[in-house]
């Protein structure tokens, strides 16, 4: 096992496999689908805005309504229009007051992930959410953007995210919020559809001459789905997929199911719970059955996979999930969000949550959100070992049948890259899981999960699900008696907290693990505990009792069976020396720790300790040494870390400067330069911009 020191306490800045995280413009909003008048309501957002810019202020606005009315269909409409006048992005957030695992979307984290899109390198994004707004406010301050903040759960979730700037803003909800009017916000609510717009809408979904023909029909059609576009898209969905039948049929069907549900309607949905009924009965018995099973998936997004794992069909059933998917939207039950995924509408959802609970056993149930579960664990477990080959050793469980495993060499790209890509695509789905596994009684998933999820972490700094994970995955393990499962959660826990610099918060979590270690006799745990420790000693300034540390643990690791953690911790006691300028010392541990590295097969940490031998000769005056050594590092560490190859590049440069190489040493500078800038180091960009001033002359540290 490498446990979760492959880069721990050295790396700030994040391992990239592909190209740098730099700034970029964000067009988050989802597609959107045809408008059907609401030229009322169009002409009021209008007026907002233009009053807005002249006051010089944002254009905020609420759109309340009933479920299925169409708020998000109207926002998305008019925001879309705007991108003309705003071309400094579109930041979208699903807020999930209906989300299926009941919990709306948290504001922190939301923030998190608006920051991110913004080009806030993750380890510069704030712990604290108060922290957020502040910088959320400062970047939307002078940037053209709109933002779209969807099916908010009230006003104090919603206001937390309002931008900065004479920017806009919209917040929809099944309820109004008055609360946001003291924030400026425009109150719009929206009403369902006139008869003649739904009819049109009607004409559109259909797209034949039926309705110009039945008008009469069509109109009473429509007023059975009380206007509702929701209501009317699906019933117009079943009637077009049989273009022989006539109108009428549908208005019978419409009424009887009007009649069989007027006890159970709520909140004037009773028109599309009616329609639902009437498109569900008609699908083919496997689409429906997709429909019904899928629904448990407690993420946002629906992918080819998850259909897949909800069906059972692993192997070659990608085609047919595809397939069954498709059926699904031509009825209007599915929704596409864009890069070949689907989302339910939270009604729809509800609808097919309880076509199962009627159809399905609980056991079958059940299995099918197993099978989901398994999807995740067993891809985020694959991505991991891609990623990072040494990390795991506790043992990954799954229920009965094989996995649905993404497929991570499809396109034929690097596996490397596809597997990050994968992971940070599909956080919000992986941080959903583990959640609700934990909820329904699995809480080995949240602990192995949150596990598999280290190679995300590690590289792209998403701090706030790494410790919402990591907590997660202790509980889940607390509740399970798992003591090696709960100490891999709290190691690999603080490894996030010494990366934000929370150094005192990673020592508890590393000293609670140790006494965990030392209660269940395991000597290979506690002898891990002693280099993890001295890491957060080490960043607390107190270096000799973090060497004293790391050398136990060079000491005891390879006694107990980890020779590769005995390598990283001599690296480890290498760097309080170059730190402490015993540079002979230190060359003596850094090169026992790259060979015992390159043993160990763990190339990406032999070249750190090559590059820590050129520092380390470099202040022993040993210039070709130093060299020699920097350029094996540059070579290994280049495309595989921005931050480990901007330290190799600055010691390169210094290098230069006293060999008296100066444009050399420039050009060295500036790289690293460029790298630091990206990563988002402020302290490190002012050290190499001074030294391209001719501040200094290269001293070995």
């Amino acid at each position: 096992m490498s446990g979760p020191s492959v880069q721990a306490g050295t790396v700030y800045g994040g391992i990239h496999l592909g190209s740098p995280r730099d700034a970029r413009t964000p067009w988050q909003l989802p597609p959107a689908v045809r408008l059907t008048d609401r030229v009322r309501e169009l002409a009021a957002l209008d007026g907002c805005r233009d009053l807005a810019a002249r006051h010089g202020y944002p254009a905020l606005a609420t759109v309340s309504g009933l479920g299925g009315v169409g708020k998000t269909v109207l926002a998305l409409s008019w925001l879309r229009r705007l991108r003309a006048d705003f071309p400094d992005g579109q930041l979208y957030a699903d807020l999930g007051a209906r989300s299926p695992g009941g919990v709306p979307a948290d504001p922190g984290e939301v923030l998190a992930r608006f920051l991110r899109a913004l080009g806030v390198p993750p380890r510069q994004i704030p712990p604290a959410t108060d922290e957020r707004i502040g910088l959320y406010r400062s970047m939307t301050a002078d940037r053209q953007l709109v933002v779209l903040l969807d099916d908010a759960a009230s006003a104090a979730q919603a206001r937390l995210l309002l931008p900065g700037g004479a920017n806009v803003a919209v917040v929809t909800s099944r309820t109004r919020l008055p609360g946001l009017s003291v924030d400026g916000c425009y109150p719009l609510h929206l009403e369902p559809l006139d008869t003649d717009a739904a009819v049109e809408l009607l004409a559109i979904t259909l797209a034949d001459d039926r309705v110009r023909g039945q008008l009469d029909d069509a109109r009473a059609l429509v007023e059975l789905c009380a206007g509702l576009p929701l209501a009317v898209r699906v019933a117009g969905a079943r009637l077009a997929a049989r273009p022989r039948r006539p109108i009428t049929t549908m208005v019978r069907a419409l009424t009887d199911e009007h009649e069989r549900l007027e006890a159970l309607a709520i909140e004037g949905d009773r028109g599309v719970r009616a329609a639902l009924d009437l498109s569900y009965d008609g699908l083919p018995p496997d689409a429906a059955r997709l429909y019904r099973l899928v629904a448990r998936h407690p993420g946002p997004d629906i992918t080819c996979e998850v259909a897949a794992a909800a069906l059972g069909t692993a192997g070659d059933g990608l085609d047919e999930a595809a397939r069954l998917l498709d059926v699904l939207h031509d009825a209007h039950l599915l929704t596409d969000a864009g890069e070949e995924r689907s989302r339910f509408h939270d009604l729809v959802r509800l609808h097919a949550l309880a076509k199962a609970e009627a159809v399905d056993m609980e056991p079958v149930r059940e299995a099918a959100v197993r099978r989901v579960y398994d999807h995740y664990l067993a891809s985020a477990t694959r991505a991991e070992e891609i990623l990072d080959p040494h990390h795991r050793s506790l043992p990954r469980g799954y229920g009965p049948g094989p996995a649905v495993v993404k497929d991570f060499a499809e396109d034929g790209g690097d596996p490397g890259d596809a597997a990050l890509t994968w992971l940070e695509r599909e956080l919000l789905n992986l941080m959903a899981v583990l959640r609700d596994a934990r909820r329904t009684g699995h809480a080995t998933v949240t602990w192995q999960l949150a596990d598999a999820m280290w190679s995300l972490f590690m590289r792209r700094k998403h701090y706030e699900e790494w410790r919402a994970a990591h907590a997660e995955g202790a509980e889940a393990a607390r509740e399970l008696g798992d003591t090696a499962a709960e100490c891999r959660m709290l190691t690999s826990g603080a490894m996030g907290e010494l990366d934000t610099g929370r150094h005192d918060r990673a020592l508890e979590m590393f000293e609670r693990a140790d006494r965990l270690f030392e209660h269940e006799g395991d000597a290979l745990g506690h002898a891990r505990t002693l280099n993890y420790r001295g890491l957060a000693l080490q960043g607390l300034g107190r270096l000799n009792e973090a060497a004293e540390l790391f050398a136990r643990a060079a000491e005891e690791l390879p006694r107990c069976g980890d020779a590769r953690a005995g390598g990283l911790a001599r690296f480890n006691l290498a760097e309080v020396a170059l730190a402490e300028r015993r540079f002979e010392a230190g060359s003596t541990d850094a090169e026992a720790a790259r060979r015992t590295l390159q043993r160990a097969d763990d190339p990406y940490n032999a070249a750190r300790a090559a590059r820590l031998l050129g520092r380390l000769q470099l202040g022993l005056g040993r210039l070709d040494g130093a060299e020699e050594w920097l350029g094996e590092a540059l070579t290994g560490l280049r495309g595989v870390s921005d931050f480990e190859t901007a330290r190799t590049l600055e010691a390169l440069a210094e290098l230069a400067e006293r060999r008296g190489l100066m444009e050399s040493a420039h050009d060295h500078y500036r790289e690293a330069l460029a790298l630091y800038e990206t990563l988002g180091l402020p302290a490190m960009v002012a050290t190499v911009r001074a030294r391209l001033g001719g501040g200094d002359n290269g001293s070995g540290e």
